[in-house]
């Protein structure tokens, strides 16, 4: 234990709390200071200029990082007819209709995302207060309610991540492991910024991007120059 905080306290030593770093030298030096051998994830926070009670300053959305996430993602796909076929296809991991939707009223949760057609939301109603809580129910703003199941499912295997405010303003992505180069990491931060600058509702006022902070699962919070990010 006394190695590891001698690791954790030398890593924390070499980001300057007071300095704000370009994207490029953020993500250098989230890795440098990376103190632990697993492959950590990359993570960001955005602190943003919105009120989330309002439902016009709620920012949700999705977006499939250029450079993938680096995880394994288990998609589950509930459907019926010929676009069973289509999502097997597709690379779907799990597809099925009403035999799906017992398994997870049975408990069953090995999944990462759930995929559904239309014309099944009125059964997946049934599993709405298992699947809601834990941000796996079907949107069709975040495209997992959908016709087209194929694009779909080829979308969240190839690292689509889901993004919300929470109640004090803050969005936390994922954006890569801490083994992908840093141009990759640089690409996925700047499709995640320029979403966010994109949603900015009209009806914020004042500074949008108040602070923008990246760091590893375990390392230390590295500030990002936020009128950077604005000019992407």
């Amino acid at each position: 234990m006394k190695k590891i905080n001698t690791k954790r306290t030398e890593a924390f030593a070499k980001v300057d709390r007071n300095k704000s770093y370009s994207i490029a030298d953020a993500i250098a030096l989230s890795k440098d200071a990376s103190f632990v051998k697993f492959d950590e994830t990359v993570d960001v926070a955005f602190r943003l200029g919105v009120d989330p009670r309002h439902a016009d300053q709620m920012i949700r959305g999705a977006i499939v990082m250029p450079s993938g996430t680096g995880k394994k993602v288990t998609v589950v796909v509930i459907t019926s007819g010929e676009n069973v076929a289509k999502a097997e296809a597709a690379g779907a991991d799990v597809v099925g209709s009403d035999d799906i939707i017992q398994k997870i009223q049975g408990g069953w949760m090995e999944f990462d995302r759930v995929i559904a057609t239309p014309d099944m939301m009125g059964k997946i109603g049934r599993i709405a207060r298992i699947l809601g809580p834990r941000g796996l129910m079907p949107n069709p703003k975040l495209g997992t309610v959908t016709t087209d199941v194929e694009k779909a499912v080829a979308e969240q295997k190839a690292g689509k991540v889901e993004y919300r405010t929470d109640k004090t303003g803050i969005i936390h992505v994922p954006f890569g492991k801490k083994s992908f180069d840093d141009a990759a990491l640089v690409k996925n931060f700047t499709a995640i910024a320029q979403a966010l600058v994109r949603a900015k509702p009209a009806s914020a006022k004042g500074t949008y991007l108040k602070s923008i902070t990246i760091s590893t699962s375990m390392g230390p919070g590295i500030r990002v120059d936020a009128n950077e990010v604005a000019n992407i």
